[in-house]
């Protein structure tokens, strides 16, 4: 009786692992079909982020935030920089990733690196100058003005992500 149900188990992971071999061979051919048409599912938030929505989007969310502030005419100074600093970079504007890649496939292994590193530097040092903007108009703010820029200024719901995706428990 024992060796019946051993080639019955048997017989029922082979079938299985087959199945899972088959959904795998689909799916990854549904993928192979998607990048030979030129249409590689991105993220929506990315295709957002590129076109005009995005920064429409950005726009009127600073608009609504600075309604919330009710910022005084001293403060206009601060809030411009404050605005001025959060713009996209020229790394940021020139998304063209295909000829990016194009562009470093060129390179040696060595100069890769080179040149990811210095990409990295610059979004480091981009994301200081941000920080130092965001620091000086904040301190600029009355303590209730501080409180609706907390809370309304940097949500955590951002690219299409749930409200708590970074968060760690």
């Amino acid at each position: 009786m024992k060796s019946n149900q051993a080639s019955f188990m048997k017989r029922a992971v082979l079938a299985g692992l087959i199945a899972g071999g088959g959904i795998l061979a689909a799916s990854a051919y549904a993928v192979s079909a998607d990048k030979a048409e030129g249409t590689t599912p991105r993220c929506e938030a990315r295709q957002m982020q590129q076109g005009e929505g995005w920064k429409a989007k950005q726009d009127a969310h600073r608009a609504v935030l600075k309604d919330k502030l009710k910022l005084t005419a001293e403060q206009e100074t601060a809030w411009n920089v404050f605005v001025a600093a959060a713009q996209p970079g020229p790394l940021q504007q020139r998304m063209d990733r295909k000829a990016m890649r194009e562009e470093l496939a060129k390179l040696s292994t060595p100069e890769r690196l080179d040149r990811m590193q210095a990409m990295q530097e610059t979004h480091r040092t981009r994301m200081a100058e941000r920080v130092e903007a965001v620091k000086a108009f904040y301190a600029q703010l009355t303590p209730t003005q501080q409180k609706v820029f907390d809370a309304e200024a940097m949500p955590l719901h951002q690219h299409g992500h749930p409200r708590n995706h970074h968060r760690y428990s």
